[in-house]
C-alpha cells in the first residue's frame, strides 16, 4: 500500500509536468458552439459568433493537483465557519455600510472564491459575491476531448456535470425559501447595469434559460426598469419576486439603485447575493 504522502507528491508532480509539457488542445469548439446555439435557440435572435466565444474560452488546459483543490475547499469551509461567529459579525458590521445590518436570510447564490495557484499552494485573492462563470464553465467542461490519460473525464466528474442544472435550480429555490414562506418564486430578474453590454451577458442568457426550463419566468433587466409602488416591485407591469444580483454596487448606494434598495429593505423582494452577504464574506477589509 502506498503512503498517502507519496500519492500526493505523485499527483502534484504529474500536474506540474503536464502544465509544463502538455501542449494538447482539449476544447472541442464545434461541440461547445453547437451546445450554446442549441440552448439559446429559443431566446436569442442572432447566432453566437466566433469572436464572442473566443473571448470567453481558452483551448489550453491547466492541470490542478487534487491536493490544491482540497486545500481550497478547506479554506472556503474555514471562511464560512468564521463568518457565522457572532464576534466576527459584530466586528464586520462595525465598518460595513448600514444596509449590511439587515439580514433577511439568504446566504448568497453562486458565491466565488478566487485563488491564485503557485509554488506556495493556493493563495486566496478575494471572495466574490458577484462571481461569474459557472454556467459557462459547465458547458466548457462538457466540450472537452480526451487529452493524455490523466485528464480523461472520470465517472464522478461526469455525474457532477449531469447534476449541475438541478443543483443550481435547488440553490435558487433554497435562497428563496430562506426568506419567503411561499414554495417558489413566480418571476426572477437577473439584474445588472446595461446587461447586454456586460462581458458575461452570455451567462445571463444561460441562467435565464436554465430557470425558465424549470418553470420560473426569468427576465434580464437593468435596474432602471424596476418600479416600486405600494409595496410591490415590478418591471414593465410584471411583479418581480426575486433578484439574482449581478451589480457591483454592493450596498445599493448609487441613486439609480434606490428603487431596488427600498424594495430590498422592506422585504418586498428576495435578493441574492445581498448587501449583508457581501459585508460578511466579500468586503476586502475583512481579508
Amino acid at each position: 500500500m502506498e503512503h498517502p504522502t507519496n500519492n500526493n507528491e505523485t499527483n502534484n508532480n504529474l500536474a506540474n509536468r503536464l502544465n509544463q509539457e502538455c501542449y494538447c488542445r482539449t476544447l472541442d469548439r464545434k461541440v461547445l458552439n453547437t451546445s450554446l446555439q442549441d440552448q439559446l435557440a429559443e431566446t436569442r435572435n442572432n447566432p453566437i459568433g466566433a469572436n464572442e466565444l473566443n473571448k470567453l474560452f481558452s483551448a489550453t488546459p491547466v492541470f490542478v493537483p487534487k491536493t490544491e483543490i482540497k486545500a481550497m475547499e478547506r479554506i472556503v469551509s474555514a471562511i464560512e465557519s468564521v463568518a457565522e461567529l457572532p464576534s466576527y459579525q459584530e466586528k464586520v458590521l462595525s465598518w460595513a455600510p448600514e444596509i449590511a445590518a439587515f439580514d433577511p436570510g439568504p446566504i448568497g447564490a453562486l458565491m466565488g472564491y478566487d485563488f491564485h495557484l503557485g509554488s506556495d499552494g493556493p493563495q486566496l485573492i478575494e471572495v466574490n459575491t458577484n462571481a461569474g462563470g459557472a454556467f459557462l464553465n459547465v458547458l466548457l467542461a462538457r466540450a472537452q476531448k480526451r487529452c493524455c490519460n490523466p485528464s480523461e473525464q472520470s465517472a464522478a466528474t461526469n455525474q457532477m456535470l449531469d447534476r449541475f442544472e438541478e443543483a443550481v435550480f435547488d440553490m435558487f429555490k433554497q435562497e428563496w425559501q430562506r426568506q419567503s414562506a411561499v414554495a417558489m418564486p413566480n418571476r426572477i430578474a437577473i439584474v445588472d447595469n446595461d446587461p447586454e453590454s456586460q462581458f458575461m451577458f452570455l451567462e445571463f442568457e444561460l441562467a435565464c434559460q436554465l430557470l425558465q426550463a424549470r418553470g420560473i419566468d426569468t427576465v434580464i433587466l437593468d435596474p432602471s426598469e424596476l418600479e416600486y409602488i405600494d409595496g410591490t416591485l415590478t418591471a414593465h407591469g410584471q411583479k418581480i419576486d426575486m433578484i439574482y444580483n449581478r451589480l457591483v454596487d454592493f450596498a445599493f448606494e448609487d441613486p439609480d439603485h434606490a428603487v431596488l434598495k427600498s424594495a430590498y429593505l422592506e422585504g418586498a423582494v428576495v435578493v441574492t447575493p445581498n448587501p449583508h452577504v457581501h459585508a460578511m464574506l466579500a468586503n476586502k477589509q475583512n481579508l
